[in-house]
């Protein structure tokens, strides 16, 4: 893998507690934007740390931006102490990251949840992910982002102007050029660790659906719920049924 960056992270829940997982987000967010499962599960006597990825927030630039890079730099990301993670939850990009490192590193967590990932994407998929991020550099402003997302919390609206505000365009950009063929399939089949997708509805729109869940299922290791009317954020769009599957999945 290509060398990694360290990536900043913010945490919830006590520093000693038992239990530490870790959050990744997705294609043009930050580690902020995960704050509800954060705060959920800090609720449940969780250590939560949310990193952010490459190029985006206030991590580190660089010139890689494949899917590989983005796994390295998870790779490296550890929990104080331990070796391994109990928990991983990544959503899209953070998703397809978390993926490669599981499969090519069993002992990097002990459990894996995936949100909406970004495991394949055909071409219709990586024009409307295109064009939804040109649309958040072109107006990075909350009013602009609620007038998309009327229903979020104020919170999630507030983060999302920022995020673009502070994500390099160039990296975000990159990572659709230099993953021309974007494809981990044959990492999901690989996974060991028990992984849980939380789909979105594919009536609103889903990037992991139909024929890819249905291979990536093949798997024994991966299991699937979908939020009813949540679109490919389903912690932002139904956050209350996300956070709820996410806690029935750990119980």
């Amino acid at each position: 893998m290509p060398a990694p960056v360290t990536l900043p992270r913010l945490s919830w829940g006590a520093p000693d507690a038992p239990r530490r997982a870790l959050l990744v987000h997705g294609l043009g967010s930050t580690g902020a934007l995960m704050w509800r499962f954060g705060v959920a599960l800090a609720d449940a006597g969780w250590f939560a740390q949310a990193v952010d990825l490459r190029g985006h927030g206030v991590a580190p630039r660089a010139l890689e931006y494949t899917i590989a890079a983005y796994a390295a730099d998870l790779g490296a990301t550890r929990p104080e102490g331990d070796s391994s993670w109990h928990l991983v939850v990544g959503h899209s990009l953070g998703g397809a990251a978390a993926t490669v490192v599981s499969a090519h590193d069993p002992g990097w967590t002990r459990r894996l949840v995936l949100i909406d990932p970004a495991i394949h994407l055909a071409p219709r998929d990586r024009d409307i992910v295109r064009e939804s991020q040109e649309r958040s550099f072109e107006d990075p402003t909350p009013s602009a982002v609620r007038a998309e997302h009327p229903h979020w919390h104020e919170q999630d609206i507030e983060l999302k102007a920022l995020s673009a505000q502070q994500a390099s365009r160039w990296a975000v950009e990159q990572t659709s050029v230099q993953n021309a063929a974007w494809d981990v399939r044959d990492a999901a089949s690989r996974l060991s660790v028990p992984t849980h997708v939380i789909g979105s509805d594919p009536k609103v729109y889903s990037i992991f659906s139909g024929a890819l869940a249905a291979q990536v299922l093949g798997n024994s290791a991966v299991s699937m719920s979908v939020v009813a009317g949540a679109g490919h954020s389903p912690h932002r769009d139904e956050p209350d049924a996300t956070i709820s599957q996410l806690l029935e999945v750990l119980a």
